[in-house]
């Protein structure tokens, strides 16, 4: 169920499923009834207790949403929980099948857990949507924030047409790549590794190629394909 899975600080856990987890979406043409079971099974794999976690309406920006306990599912392309005790802050997910899966961690005031999840494809990587995420965890206090990037399509396998290498590369220059048969690619992790790097955020995990690894979903390997998750709680 988890393709790998962590207790990144004391009572905060990361996580990022693959297709023993099932596809996690509703949105890929999928029966909704099972979909919603499978995301049952999450939560008790997690232990979440009366909680859940919330996945966003993923639309390809920059927007961030702030989410209270128990809040609901943002049309978004980020979400900062509010912060508070351990085993009381609405549990995030983001999902994806090759753009980067973005999850960080900080803590606020007293060591109160601040966390958060961002869905950087091609659009929210030119567009700043993990900045933006960092920046809204600042203002609610969040301080010593790391980062974990999930599995996700590699600079070596991401073709694109020339012309969207240079316009993305225009404002991620370390975005620019070359597949590994010559022909124009964008490297998005290297992207977002960069813009945290900009922030003074280290990255502590880095994921494997979905494109290259047949337990992951993939877009680009098969069109009609699932989803899946990164994910962060937070427990005593």
């Amino acid at each position: 169920m988890f393709w790998w899975r962590d207790e990144v600080r004391p009572g905060v856990s990361v996580a990022f499923t693959d297709t023993g987890a099932g596809n996690l979406a509703l949105h890929v043409g999928d029966d909704p009834g099972e979909v919603k079971a499978r995301r049952i099974r999450l939560d008790e794999a997690a232990k979440l207790g009366a909680l859940s976690f919330n996945y966003m309406d993923q639309v390809h920006g920059n927007n961030v949403a702030m989410i209270p306990a128990d809040g609901p599912a943002p049309t978004a392309d980020a979400m900062v929980a509010e912060p508070g005790r351990p085993g009381t802050v609405q549990p995030l997910a983001v999902m994806v099948a090759d753009c980067v899966p973005v999850v960080l961690v900080g803590e606020a005031a007293g060591g109160t857990p601040v966390i958060a999840v961002a869905h950087a494809g091609r659009p929210g990587v030119a567009s700043a949507v993990v900045p933006a995420t960092v920046r809204k965890m600042r203002t609610v206090g969040a301080e010593n924030i790391s980062a974990w990037l999930g599995p996700s399509i590699c600079g070596s396998c991401y073709e694109v047409p020339d012309q969207m290498r240079a316009d993305v590369a225009a404002v991620v220059p370390s975005a620019w790549s070359t597949t590994a048969w010559g022909t124009p690619a964008l490297d998005l992790p290297a992207g977002v590794r960069a813009q945290l790097e900009e922030l003074d955020v280290p990255v502590k995990y880095f994921g494997e190629c979905t494109l290259e690894t047949g337990s992951l979903y993939s877009y680009r390997r098969d069109s009609r394909t699932g989803r899946f998750a990164g994910l962060v709680w937070t427990h005593d």
